[in-house]
């Protein structure tokens, strides 16, 4: 649920959780990751039905700005998609590429490879707080 649009905070839940079973450290990584990654995908998805609302007026971006993102996704490309983590930022990236239609497969990896190195770094710098 962090992952949407919703404001929730995975990351207190993560740290709170490193630091009171640091030896789950690995399973409590790899769960945020996988967790934000499909938070992230329903985004995407979001993003690739909304289309769907804009042949019938009811898609809340006009059509200019729907090609400016769409142009500006396919620009950068699927490794922007690293930044998903980034907050508002990172939901809007997922969103655009829905909108962009950027396949599946490659943008779930690259979101995945984002919030793996995130977590990563929390779960390091917890764990290296935890154990000092």
């Amino acid at each position: 649920m962090a992952a949407t649009l919703l404001p929730l905070g995975s990351e207190l839940l993560l740290l709170g959780f490193v630091a009171r079973y640091p030896e789950l450290a690995l399973i409590g990584w790899g769960s945020a990751s996988l967790g934000n990654t499909l938070g992230g995908m329903t985004n995407w998805w979001l993003g690739k039905y909304l289309l769907h609302f804009q042949e019938r007026r009811w898609f809340p971006v006009s059509a200019k700005r729907l090609q400016q993102v769409q142009y500006w996704i396919q620009r950068f490309g699927q490794p922007a998609l690293l930044f998903s983590w980034l907050p508002v930022v990172g939901d809007a990236l997922c969103l655009a590429a829905g909108v962009a239609k950027l396949h599946w497969l490659p943008v779930m990896l690259w979101i995945f490879v984002g919030k793996c190195v995130r977590y990563g770094v929390l779960v390091w710098g917890t764990n290296a707080l935890v154990l000092s």
